[in-house]
C-alpha cells in the first residue's frame, strides 16, 4: 500500500486511540468497583475511577480491553453514521462566497485563436468548437441581449460577431444597416457568399424562382398546395370548391409553363401574366381568351398531357359556377 494511502486511513482515525485508552480505563474502574451487581457498581465507580486514571499505563485484564475496543468502536460508528446524514456545509462561507470571475477562471473555455470565440464582453469569449479536448468544459453558445433602442445591441456585440468570420450567418435586421456595415469585408475580404432577402424594396433583395426546381408533375402539385395555403388567408374554408377549381388552374397553367415554355419564361411573372390574360364574358358563353387558345393548341399536338388534363377540368368547374351563379341569381330574384 502506497504511504499516502496509509496516511489518509490512519490520520483519522487516531484520535481514536485516546478514546480507546479512556474507555479502558473506565473498564478498569468498574472491575475495580464493589458490588456484586451493576448498581452497585455504578455506585462504587465514583471512589475507583481515580485510582484508574491514576496510572497511565493500561492494564492487561480482557475485560478492561474489551470495554476499551467497544466503547472506541461503537463511538467511531456512530460518528461515521453522523457523517453519512450530514448536510453539506461550506465552512466560513455562511454568508456568501460570490466573487468577481478571474481571467483565470474563463481561460478553459477560450479557444487560443481570437477568431474562433464568440465575443461576450471586451476581455471575455467562449470557443465555438462544441467538442473541446474536456468535455466539461462545453457550454452552451446561444446568447439573449436585452437593451432600450439604440443602447448598442447591434453596434457592440452583433457586429462584432460577423466581423469574427468564422461561420455561416443568417441575420434579420429590420432597420437595414447591418448589410452596408459588414457586407462589403464578408463577400470581399473573406469570400463569403452574401443573399439579401429585402421585402421592402425588392429592387435591392434577390430573388428567388420556385418554378426553376419543379421538374416533373408532383412537383406541381406540392408547389400549388403550397401556394394556395398560404395564400388563401385565415378562417375556416366555406366551401372548398374554389379551392379545388383554384388548384386545377393553377396545376394547368404552371404545368404548361415548365413543360411547354422556353426556359426564360418559368418563373412567377409568367404565371401572373397568364392568369391575367384570362378574360370571362359571361355573356358569351363560347369566348375563348388567349389562354384557351394556348390550351386549344396544346390539346392538338399533346391530347393526353397533364396540362391539358388539369385545364379541361378546370374548365368543367368554370362551368358549374356559373350555373351556380345563374342559380343563386334565379332564386335571388324569384
Amino acid at each position: 500500500m502506497k504511504i499516502g494511502n496509509i496516511k489518509k486511513v490512519l490520520l483519522p482515525n487516531l484520535p481514536y486511540l485516546f478514546f480507546l485508552w479512556a474507555f479502558l480505563k473506565i473498564g478498569t474502574a468498574y472491575r475495580l468497583a464493589g458490588g456484586a451487581d451493576f448498581a452497585h457498581k455504578l455506585i462504587g465507580l465514583g471512589r475507583t475511577i481515580g485510582p484508574a486514571f491514576a496510572n497511565f499505563a493500561p492494564g492487561l485484564h480482557p475485560f478492561d480491553w474489551l470495554v476499551g475496543i467497544a466503547g472506541a468502536v461503537i463511538l467511531r460508528l456512530v460518528v461515521y453514521a453522523k457523517a453519512k446524514k450530514a448536510s453539506k456545509y461550506r465552512r466560513d462561507e455562511e454568508y456568501g462566497s460570490a466573487r468577481w470571475g478571474t481571467a483565470k477562471d474563463i481561460e478553459p473555455f477560450v479557444d487560443p485563436k481570437f477568431e474562433n470565440n464568440v465575443i461576450l464582453t471586451g476581455t471575455e469569449r467562449l470557443t465555438m468548437n462544441t467538442r473541446p479536448k474536456n468535455p466539461a468544459n462545453a457550454r452552451n453558445l446561444n446568447a439573449c441581449v436585452i437593451g432600450s433602442s439604440g443602447s448598442g445591441k447591434t453596434r457592440f456585440w452583433l457586429t462584432p460577431q460577423l466581423l469574427q468570420a468564422h461561420s455561416s450567418y443568417v441575420v434579420v435586421d429590420p432597420k437595414g444597416g447591418t448589410l452596408s456595415q459588414v457586407g462589403y469585408f464578408l463577400q470581399r475580404k473573406k469570400g463569403y457568399k452574401v443573399t439579401v432577402f429585402n421585402s421592402i424594396d425588392f429592387s435591392k433583395s434577390m430573388h428567388y424562382n420556385p418554378l426553376a426546381y419543379v421538374r416533373n408533375e408532383a412537383d406541381i402539385l406540392k408547389f400549388v398546395d403550397t401556394l394556395i395555403s398560404n395564400t388563401k388567408g385565415e378562417g375556416k374554408e366555406s366551401d372548398p370548391f374554389w379551392t379545388k377549381a383554384e388548384t386545377l388552374l393553377y396545376c394547368a397553367l404552371i404545368a404548361y409553363i415548365i413543360f411547354e415554355g422556353p426556359p426564360e419564361d418559368r418563373n412567377i411573372n409568367t404565371l401572373v401574366d397568364m392568369i391575367g390574360g384570362m378574360e370571362v364574358k359571361e355573356n358569351d358563353e363560347d369566348y375563348m381568351n388567349a389562354v384557351d387558345y394556348m390550351f386549344a393548341g396544346l390539346e392538338k399536338r399533346k391530347p393526353d398531357c397533364f396540362a391539358v388534363k388539369q385545364y379541361k377540368k378546370y374548365k368543367l368547374a368554370s362551368g358549374d359556377v356559373c350555373s351556380k351563379r345563374l342559380l343563386n341569381h334565379g332564386l335571388c330574384h324569384g
